[in-house]
């Protein structure tokens, strides 16, 4: 088991954003499936948002996921895609995203897939469950070992 985790507070995080390895198990559940599981996660630490979680796509079960409309593009990663997870007669859209030709600095996490906490039925990281970032855009996972405030929430744009 791991040792606790000193806390970190958010605004603590650099800009332009940090890509740390994490080998805790992180683990994605949706409709009584693991949608995704490793101990090979990378975290992007980036100033005001609870870390978001990429998951090698070997340890995603692809056969479950179909990748949905739309695209956006971050300044610092690139252009990303997005997925929709189906299992049986329940789906969740735009529930994935990842970057299949991620900035230089990013490309450890080339065609990794990042999960929206807030559309799937659970995500945990170290056997903690998270909570979903506020706002559903940046999709940050909030655990005990971090501490904001975080940007995302209604009136928070501006920050």
């Amino acid at each position: 088991m791991n040792a606790a985790r000193k806390a970190e507070s958010v605004w603590s995080y650099p800009r332009p954003p940090a890509l740390v390895s994490d080998d805790r198990l992180v683990r994605v559940e949706f409709a009584g499936q693991v949608i995704a599981e490793t101990r090979r996660a990378h975290r992007v630490l980036e100033t005001s948002h609870p870390p978001t979680f990429y998951i090698p796509r070997d340890d995603v079960r692809i056969d479950l996921m179909q990748r949905a409309s739309g695209r956006s593009v971050c300044e610092w990663k690139g252009a990303a895609e997005y997925w929709s997870i189906i299992v049986g007669d329940r789906r969740a859209e735009r529930a994935a995203w990842s970057y299949p030709d991620p900035t230089p600095a990013f490309a450890a996490i080339a065609g990794d897939m990042a999960f929206y906490a807030s559309r799937v039925d659970a995500c945990y990281v170290g056997g903690e469950r998270v909570t979903a970032q506020e706002g559903d855009f940046y999709g940050g996972w909030i655990t005990a070992e971090v501490t904001g405030p975080f940007k995302g929430a209604t009136g928070t744009a501006g920050w």
